[in-house]
């Protein structure tokens, strides 16, 4: 996998202003993709992110890219805690909630539906999206909002400049590890 596609598909997490980026990528060869995130949690690492495969499928894999400060601060907040407890998380241990979602991803084709929780997307939103399905939703961007429609709209707008920045400092040749903000 190359550095490109955490460019393409991470920008907001690289620079700090998200929690965590799930997409696919193309995967015809499992070790040397394991080897590519192995080389990328080295680099990485040093500024506070981890990533890792939650699943992997004919031919493409499940790559999440996540700042594991970030995310025990999420999981812990009453409203996350509120979702997740029911569901067998332990909100407590930020790790074990990712073996327990990457088990999750792959014993089933859907998504749970708590995963927006595990990407930074407001409590409130996640629970919505829960109860109401997505028929109700005031807005869609990232993820479908029943909150803050304009607290939502300037965050979208925000990992969209965002990526917009990281894309063209990227083919002006700055390196993945001089675009990653440390936190």
């Amino acid at each position: 996998m190359s550095e490109d596609y955490l460019i393409r598909n991470c920008a907001p997490t690289l620079a700090g202003i998200k929690t965590a980026n799930l997409f696919t990528c193309p995967c015809s060869d499992r070790a040397e993709l394991v080897s590519s995130l192995c080389r990328l949690n080295r680099l990485l690492c040093r500024k506070g992110l981890r990533v890792l495969s939650l699943r992997f499928s004919e031919n493409k894999a499940l790559i999440y890219l996540y700042r594991p400060r970030q995310l025990s601060a999420d999981l812990r907040h009453a409203e996350a805690v509120r979702i997740l407890d029911p569901l067998g998380y332990d909100c407590t241990k930020s790790e074990q909630c990712l073996v327990r979602l990457a088990r999750k991803l792959r014993a089933r084709e859907e998504f749970p539906h708590e995963i927006g929780l595990f990407l930074g997307y407001p409590p409130g939103d996640v629970c919505g999206f829960i109860e109401n399905k997505p028929c109700t939703c005031k807005c869609v961007g990232c993820w479908k909002v029943y909150t803050d429609e304009a607290g939502a709209r300037r965050k979208f707008a925000q990992y969209r400049k965002c990526t917009r920045i990281y894309c063209d400092a990227w083919a002006r040749g700055i390196d993945i590890e001089r675009l990653t903000v440390a936190g």
